[in-house]
């Protein structure tokens, strides 16, 4: 579903503040591949994950989406094969809209826009469907505006609208890191829930290692712009937090958020 063959990228390149964020990266995902990336600050997790998106373009190598090679492709056209969730709650969304109207422009990502009427009732059937799964209460408040809804709940609404028209890649970055532990908790759950009943191909940033553990079927970790371990199945779910911060603490990266996170 996914290769991403030896792509490097540096940031202000020949000046002072020169940053090398990857080093000849390659990886490949398969199709249901549900991958944890985990790694400390400047480790190149969020870099990856923004080539993919688009938001930033490789010095070198090539990135493939199921056999589209999007190397070079701008982040807009990239937007109908990939599904998003920010770490900011409130990015995702659009705060002065409704509810369903912010369903409708997801349900309509990738499709040609017309002039015809905008939600059909139809639509609205399916939407209340959706959001019931959320347990959250707001297939009542359809026409509520986005901007009342709590944190939480908004991130729940972006995973939502990420996965209504099934992506070919659900990118999560660190989507939980701004919410509380239950409603993170809430939110992860719903996470593995899309996956599995969509088999989607997610990638998802952490910085806490026992929900890398827990969620997915393979982890990776990065250090310095590079993957150093690469691990899947039974191995991983074998995995213990105090072997990743030993493998951390190894190799000097270990910091306090993510002793905290752990």
């Amino acid at each position: 579903m996914l290769e991403i063959s030896h792509v490097s990228k540096t940031f202000n390149k020949g000046t002072i503040t020169e940053k090398k964020a990857l080093t000849d990266i390659s990886l490949k995902l398969e199709d249901g591949d549900f991958v944890t990336v985990i790694g400390g600050n400047g480790a190149g997790k969020s870099t990856l994950l923004n080539l993919i998106a688009g938001v930033h373009i490789c010095d070198s190598g090539k990135i493939v989406l199921d056999g589209k090679d999007i190397t070079y492709m701008p982040e807009y056209k990239r937007a109908k094969y990939l599904g998003r969730v920010f770490q900011d709650p409130m990015v995702g969304t659009a705060a002065n809209m409704e509810i369903e109207e912010n369903l409708a422009m997801a349900y309509r990502r990738g499709k040609n826009r017309t002039l015809a009427w905008g939600i059909k009732n139809k639509e609205r059937t399916l939407y209340k469907e959706k959001l019931a799964l959320l347990d959250l209460g707001l297939e009542d408040r359809m026409k509520s505006k986005v901007g009342l809804l709590s944190g939480g709940q908004r991130q729940a609404l972006t995973l939502l609208m990420s996965t209504l028209q099934k992506p070919d890649l659900l990118l999560l970055d660190e989507h939980t890191a701004a919410l509380d532990p239950k409603t993170a908790a809430k939110v992860l759950e719903l996470t593995e829930q899309f996956v599995k009943k969509d088999n989607l191909t997610a990638f998802m940033v952490t910085h806490n290692m026992r929900h890398a553990i827990q969620y997915g079927n393979r982890l990776i970790m990065m250090m310095k712009g590079q993957i150093i371990y690469d691990v899947r199945g039974e191995e991983k779910k074998n995995l213990k937090v105090e072997e990743l911060l030993e493998k951390f603490g190894a190799a000097g990266e270990l910091n306090d958020r993510m002793v905290l996170g752990s």
